[in-house]
């Protein structure tokens, strides 16, 4: 069995060895909740590594939002890089739910746009779960969300095995029941062709193609493939075939679930005709019967998530299962930012109960959809085993499950201390031209110019947080036209582009960054020295206390760390959480006197995390990647798809033929080019954003 292995060229230093200490033990004694108060840059993922190295568990990594998730998924992929680390986020880029509303009798299809990227990732760390134990899933709330049955997954995992006994179509059926499509001119992910005695698979979990060859009825050769050129990469003795989808059943399970949905349609029916609802009758009917039909000839329906309950056989009212269903009993959790995560978890189940009823009353859903549902929080306590609550202001759960102990993690191992506060009065400050929208004090916007450009110069980089997108683009916007390279960032651009755009400021190819709530909680970004919070007096959310000392934070990796809180009065979340700064200041002063420290600002290589994942995928599977990074697709190849098209011709598949002349057109397009970087990440993004960021030259 493999174990977990942490490569680092650093020990815990600082706080970190009593910290990992003083939770081991808690560990060791088996408490469920633990908390691990820790300022940022302490090292708090570094901790996070060393105990999931010492502890040998299958980890879950639990965050509130996809960009700090894409973050802990880059890191631990570098701390573990023999072990499984996945990612395990939504794979929605756009999400509109199904939805009725009686008043104006407008019945809202599902709409929704996904990442096949993240879809692709989602399916590998379901594969990865249930075939080894070192594994570490980094994941965002939606982790809570039900998926197939683990069991139902499991017993569908096809083994193929060389030299083995097997029907070719036998393979076939098998591949169509775990939800793989059959494409004979264009085959991608999720998909397989037949060809003569071959058949070749395009695993959703892999970014390799997998050629089985038969002899007979026996397996002769297993290879995997370059899934674009062909190329044999190697050749293997077994391989297993994973479900296309998380929702798959076998033809028993189907049978069963279908017994059983049909009685609760005849009962649904006949309450809605006792009621006199003849046309909500007629509407479930008609509805259902062609869900009931597709689940029967295909095992598969659009909206399959709404009969999940009966598929699975649970009871009513029972929990879904979701990701946790496939960690092992002891697996051992960590909630990142849990004064954030927490909250999330706790308000999602009652989201869309009010919407569901809704469409169930009118005839839409039968009753059983109410069970297709996120884990009601009861639901998510009782899953945990072990938790670390991780965060630099734990909310009042943690501390309460804790009963109010908690290990600290105040000592940098750079020495860094937290930085400087400096409250600038908004009002007073000189004013210009600096109506840059309703929303912002007059003078807050020209002296923060002069502070931007000042850092600049250095080469320094500076995060400015707003109230709201609209000002974050305005600011954008106005800092461009004065010359200084700035971006904004907000919830509109997908996870991919803001770890892009994160990473592009660290990079260097812009200066400042302005976002609005984004910018708080975990990122990492050594390079940025100032932070100026705009509005910081403006009581509410986004500047409560714990909102500033997160903002805070995002300077604190820095030997020049400076903030800047724009008001014209000091609340009370502003005097606390200068207060909080100014006590840790003087802890992290002392310790460096003691030890001689001379603070140092963090270096930390620009590693690509979630987004080469990405662009490696799409490399793969994209016809202008085929050889290193030149991307050249190779006239074997070309001459292939054209001996197909031939072929095609003579048989009179006039239609085939067509799409393989377009295919060939299409490549022989791209012959020669090089794909620039900036292509190959749009083509791996889906549903980009329209607005774009612009820097002047």
């Amino acid at each position: 069995m493999a174990e977990f292995r942490l490569e680092s060229p650093f020990q815990p230093a600082g706080d970190q060895p009593q910290a990992i200490a003083s939770l081991m033990r808690g560990l060791r004694a088996g408490e469920k909740h633990q908390t691990l108060m820790g300022v940022t840059g302490s090292g708090k993922t570094f901790t996070m590594a060393n105990i999931i190295q010492q502890m040998q568990r299958p980890t879950l990594v639990m965050s509130h939002n996809k960009t700090l998730a894409a973050q802990l998924f880059s890191e631990f992929k570098q701390f573990f890089p023999h072990n499984a680390v996945t990612y395990f986020v939504s794979y929605y880029d756009y999400y509109q739910p199904e939805a009725y509303i009686p008043q104006r009798d407008i019945y809202i299809e599902k709409d929704a746009a996904i990442n096949q990227e993240i879809d692709r990732l989602r399916l590998a760390t379901t594969s990865a779960l249930v075939s080894r134990r070192d594994v570490i899933v980094v994941a965002s709330v939606s982790s809570i969300y039900g998926l197939g049955s683990p069991e139902d997954y499991k017993q569908m995992v096809f083994p193929i095995i060389r030299d083995s006994q097997l029907d070719r179509d036998e393979l076939l059926r098998k591949l169509v029941d775990m939800q793989y499509e059959r494409e004979d001119t264009l085959p991608e992910t999720g998909k397989f062709r037949a060809r003569g005695d071959c058949v070749e698979i395009y695993p959703t979990n892999e970014e390799f193609a997998v050629r089985v060859e038969f002899w007979g009825d026996t397996v002769e050769q297993i290879s995997v493939l370059h899934p674009v050129s062909g190329e044999v990469l190697e050749r293997v003795e077994s391989f297993a075939i994973y479900p296309a989808k998380h929702f798959v059943l076998s033809e028993d399970r189907i049978g069963d679930a279908l017994g059983a949905l049909r009685k609760e349609l005849a009962e649904q029916l006949e309450f809605f005709k006792k009621q006199g609802k003849l046309l909500e009758a007629q509407r479930l009917s008609a509805r259902t019967r062609y869900d009931l039909e597709m689940l029967q000839q295909v095992g598969y329906c659009p909206g399959i998530e709404n009969y999940s309950r009966p598929l699975s056989g649970r009871e009513p009212g029972s929990a879904p299962d979701t990701l946790f269903s496939f960690f092992p009993d002891d697996f051992l959790m960590f909630v990142d930012e849990s004064h954030v995560t927490v909250p999330q978890i706790r308000g999602m189940q009652s989201a869309d109960r009010n919407r569901k009823k809704t469409l169930i009353e009118h005839g839409f859903r039968l009753p059983s959809a109410l069970d297709n549902r996120p884990l009601s929080f009861t639901e998510w306590e009782e899953k945990i085993h072990q938790v670390i609550y991780v965060s630099a202001t734990p909310g009042p759960y943690e501390m309460g499950k804790t009963h109010g102990r908690f290990v600290e993690q105040v000592i940098r191992p750079t020495g860094l201390l937290d930085p400087e506060i400096e409250v600038i009065p908004a009002t007073a400050c000189q004013a210009g031209e600096s109506k840059v929208s309703p929303i912002a004090s007059p003078g807050q916007v020209p002296h923060l110019l002069s502070q931007v450009q000042e850092r600049a110069r250095k080469g320094e980089r500076v995060l400015v947080t707003t109230l709201t997108k609209r000002l974050a683009e305005d600011l954008a916007d106005f800092f461009t036209k004065k010359k200084v390279r700035c971006k904004w960032l907000h919830c509109e651009l997908d996870a991919f582009e803001r770890v892009e755009l994160l990473r592009e400021l660290r990079e260097g190819k812009f200066d400042v960054l302005v976002g609005v709530n984004l910018l708080r909680e975990g990122l990492d970004l050594p390079e940025v020295s100032l932070v100026a919070i705009l509005d910081a007096d403006k009581e509410g959310f986004l500047r409560s206390e714990t909102s500033l000392m997160q903002t805070i934070g995002r300077s604190a990796r820095n030997v020049n760390a400076k903030v800047l809180l724009y008001g014209d009065k000091i609340t009370d979340s502003m005097r606390h959480a200068i207060d909080e700064t100014n006590r840790r200041r003087e802890l992290q002063r002392r310790y460096n006197e003691e030890h001689h420290i001379t603070p140092q600002t963090i270096q930390k290589n620009i590693h690509r995390g979630i987004e080469q994942e990405a662009e490696a995928h799409f490399r793969s599977n994209a016809a202008v990647g085929l050889k290193d990074q030149n991307k050249i697709v190779t006239e074997e190849y070309v001459a292939e798809l054209e001996a197909e098209m031939l072929a095609a011709a003579d048989a009179l598949e006039f239609e085939r033929a067509a799409i393989l002349r377009d295919r060939i057109a299409q490549v022989r397009e791209q012959m020669g080019k090089k794909v620039s970087e900036v292509e190959i990440k749009k083509a791996a993004k889906k549903g980009r954003n329209p607005r774009k960021n612009k820097i002047s030259s």
